[in-house]
């Protein structure tokens, strides 16, 4: 029996598949080892996972966010076997996470787009060159806390047209410093300002809110994606939820810069449940 587990902060995808070739599926919450501890996710695991599960993993493989130190790795492993002792455990990060899924064992580059961004070179076995995504205060172009950013700068300053001006007050009626504060003072503004990610989606034919996206992710084209060696003859795959809505800017903005945008999913699981099957038949 293998488990596969896709975690971000808010939830993990599981997936289980048993010695007959069946795959059962379960959801927990989300185990980012930066904001959680062994014993909550211990919990979490008998309460909602363990049930599920009948007979105890040969293998587990976690991908998760916040899994790239070792000091992580080991939480996610230390839980996992405290509910099953037999098990051997590889906890790996979101990006090799999304790698795997989108180019299985072909070369590429591979790409989250969400909450956050990310991307790397992939050369069909391990992650050969990763620029900096740098978080949402100095990088993460195109994502959704991007465009959130984006829009309440101009919101605030005065520097949008007045109709969507006026859609944003009437729905949200934000002021300065109530922005400010879930900027600056209060936990995860990551998630605060991706959350306009949802109305710019929803408006997304005016003029000035498509410009807004095509810029974005031009930009993140030209600081991550254009900077892999070759790029123009590489594969390019997305995952995340603002790739996924937005795909349809996100692939005009790729053809205008002459680069291959092939697989754009919302969320990388499905693709792991395969990387893994053909693993076992290899």
């Amino acid at each position: 029996m293998i488990i596969i587990a896709d975690s971000g902060s808010t939830k993990t995808d599981w997936r289980i598949i048993n010695d007959d070739g069946s795959i059962d599926q379960a959801k927990t919450i989300g185990f980012n080892p930066f904001h959680i501890g062994v014993e909550e996710i211990t919990k979490e695991l008998e309460a909602n996972l363990a049930p599920q599960v009948h007979g105890s993993p040969d293998k587990v493989y976690f991908y998760g966010s916040g899994c790239s130190s070792e000091t992580n790795k080991s939480i996610i492993k230390n839980a996992i076997l405290s509910i099953w002792s037999k098990p051997s455990i590889d906890v790996e990060n979101d990006l090799l996470a999304a790698a795997r899924a989108l180019c299985l064992d072909e070369e590429g580059i591979a790409c989250i787009m969400g909450t956050g961004s990310n991307s790397c070179d992939y050369n069909g076995k391990e992650i050969v060159k990763n620029i900096p995504p740098l978080g949402y205060i100095l990088g993460d172009e195109g994502s959704g806390a991007d465009l959130g950013k984006k829009l309440l700068k101009e919101y605030l300053r005065g520097a949008m047209p007045t109709h969507i001006a006026q859609k944003i007050n009437e729905r949200f009626g934000l002021t300065v410093e109530e922005v400010l504060r879930k900027t600056y003072k209060e936990p995860l503004p990551n998630r605060f300002l991706a959350s306009f990610a949802k109305f710019i989606f929803q408006n997304v034919k005016d003029p000035y809110l498509y410009k807004l996206v095509y810029n974005a992710f031009s930009v993140f084209f030209e600081n991550n994606v254009m900077q892999y060696e070759n790029y123009k003859n590489k594969k390019v795959h997305f995952t995340g939820s603002v790739a996924f809505y937005f795909s349809n800017i996100l692939r005009q903005v790729a053809n205008d810069k002459n680069i291959m945008v092939k697989n754009i999913v919302e969320n990388p699981i499905a693709g792991l449940t395969l990387y893994h099957q053909k693993s076992l038949i290899d």
